[in-house]
């Protein structure tokens, strides 16, 4: 019989915080979860998505019904390491808290999935059902890993879906959708001193992005779960020198979409405005870069109210279920599915901790959670 401890638990989270996936290179994990399932006769399958990122799929069981079962292999930069305590690719225990990059979001989580289909398997504990682990690329810029796995069927049979990203105290049921968009804005270079002789790029953009901003952050539409839509201008660029009117500007945008008001719509209202401030001479390019759509469900499952009891049994916690700004892989993996569709994101970590320095994820919830996982697993699977 298996029965993963502590210590083994800990040197596989050690082993994966060790691999330097920042936003690349999520190969390495997939390599090294691949080999740990082959250990214990579980087949899984790298799936590619470009020459250097992969997704990892694995199964247990067969049959109906089908739980998928995610999380991203990405982290983001750790920036300045000298800002963190420790070295944020090597997991340091301090206070109850594992430290690294990645602990938290969600490197916890998606070793969490993995240890528990291996017990499953060996322990020969699954009776019937299938459990699907997807193990995503991309997933903090962009989505192209769980894009992928959508477009090549892995979640057409799968009856629940829950991710494992960082919400200990919260089970996550909808979030936002979330849309970047790159404009660019050509004018003429002139001097400062005659300026009529050339185009400053700059003020029709900065005209353009005002009328947007309160368009879209004006609007009165409010999903009762999700609040607003939001829009903010990121990043501006222009100009290299401060006497010469620049021929160049560009900007980037991030929208929080929501489905009364959703990422077609903005990206409609982005095109129409540029064609109207380009009649008037402007000449604006509207680039969408990320266009991940909101996920709305109604939160009523089995699943929800079983992970609110395990959540309560195992951390002591009382679960409350709601609505995030944010967004997961769930945006890709559910595309075709109804608001009726059990879906959940409930993993250990905070929310709050994530892409911070010095991230960190407690020890007791890191463990705490292969219990949930395990029995929340084995009950809808009865």
């Amino acid at each position: 019989m298996k029965q993963f401890t502590e210590e083994e638990k800990i040197k596989i989270l050690s082993d994966i915080i060790a691999i330097k996936s920042i936003n690349e290179n999520e190969i390495e994990v997939a390599n090294y979860l691949k080999n740990l399932f082959a250990e214990y006769g579980i087949e899984s399958k790298i799936v590619p998505v470009t020459d250097t990122r992969v997704n990892l799929v694995a199964e247990i069981g067969s049959g109906s019904p089908v739980i998928g079962v995610s999380g991203h292999m990405d982290v983001v930069s750790p920036g300045e390491k000298k800002e963190w305590t420790t070295d944020p690719f090597t997991l340091t225990e301090r206070d109850g808290k594992l430290y690294g990059r990645g602990t938290n979001d969600m490197k916890a989580g998606i070793v969490n999935l993995a240890l528990v289909m291996i017990e499953l398997k060996e322990n020969n504990e699954l009776k019937n059902g299938t459990v699907r682990f997807m193990a995503t690329t991309g997933e903090e810029v962009g989505g192209a890993g769980s894009k992928k796995l959508y477009e090549e069927g892995y979640m057409n049979d799968v009856e629940y879906l829950w991710v494992a990203e960082p919400s200990h105290d919260t089970i996550i049921y909808s979030h936002k959708g979330s849309l970047n968009l790159r404009l660019m804005s050509i004018g003429e270079a002139a001097h400062s001193s005659m300026p009529d002789q050339g185009y400053n790029a700059i003020n029709p953009l900065m005209e353009y992005l005002l009328e947007l901003d309160e368009k879209l952050n004006g609007d009165d539409r409010k999903n009762e779960v999700l609040g607003k839509l939001v829009m903010s201008t990121t990043i501006f660029n222009a100009g290299n020198q401060v006497n010469s009117v620049p021929e160049k500007a560009t900007a980037e945008i991030n929208v929080r979409t929501i489905p009364e008001f959703d990422n077609d719509e903005v990206i409609d209202l982005f095109n129409t405005t540029a064609s109207i401030y380009n009649k008037a001479g402007a000449n604006i390019d509207v680039e969408v870069t990320m266009s991940l759509p909101s996920v709305f469900t109604t939160g009523q499952s089995e699943m929800v109210e079983l992970a609110k009891e395990l959540g309560k049994k195992y951390l002591d916690l009382e679960i409350s279920v709601k609505g995030s700004p944010g967004v997961t892989d769930a945006s890709n993996l559910l595309l075709d599915k109804d608001g009726n569709f059990p879906f959940m994101m409930f993993g250990p970590g905070e929310t709050k901790m994530a892409h911070k320095t010095d991230e960190y994820v407690y020890k007791d919830y890191y463990f705490a959670f292969f219990d949930i996982y395990k029995q929340l697993i084995l009950g809808l699977l009865k």
